[in-house]
């Protein structure tokens, strides 16, 4: 299943975007769970274009700059709403590097080792705060309706499992330390 599809036919449906929107859209509003930079989307944008899920109209921007800006059509809208409402079966459980580690970190000597989830966790720290700062554009929960309550859901789950990190590692380096 080719998912960046799915993420830009579902940017394209909120609206009408040009390439470089789209990536600021993956640096911006995706970030935080899913990432594609212009390398990966330009392609994709050249296949939803031939197989009909969108469609395109030259837009000038100052006086000579054209740029692309893309539509969803009937067809990918379907597409879209066909993937989106389509239930699957929990992924695979994903890769995580530094569980890897932690997993064989009694190789490590004891001081290395509190090292290196002391390092994470001020990591996770830092990732919460900036979630939490993120958090602050939402004055009150958003209409079920809108993109920004899809938005503030996704937030709240991100901010949630920083916090189940950060709890994590500080067990974790707890039992260490005794």
């Amino acid at each position: 299943m080719r998912t960046l599809k799915y993420a830009i036919l579902g940017l394209i449906n909120q609206k009408s975007m040009s390439g470089y929107e789209l990536t600021q859209q993956f640096e911006s509003a995706l970030c935080e769970f899913w990432t594609a930079n212009h390398s990966q989307i330009y392609p994709e944008l050249k296949k939803l274009t031939e197989e009909g899920a969108v469609e395109y109209e030259i837009a000038i921007s100052g006086n000579v700059l054209e740029k692309k800006v893309y539509s969803i059509t009937e067809q990918g809208r379907e597409d879209f709403m066909g993937w989106l409402a389509k239930d699957e079966p929990m992924e695979p459980t994903p890769k995580e590097i530094f569980r890897l580690r932690v997993f064989f970190s009694n190789r490590l000597e004891a001081k290395k080792r509190e090292i290196l989830m002391e390092n994470q966790l001020l990591q996770h720290q830092r990732r919460l705060r900036h979630l939490k700062n993120n958090q602050t554009k939402f004055k009150v929960i958003p209409d079920k309706q809108t993109d920004e309550f899809s938005d503030y859901l996704v937030l709240m789950g991100a901010i949630m499992r920083e916090e189940m990190m950060i709890a994590w590692l500080e067990q974790c380096i707890k039992l260490c330390e005794s």
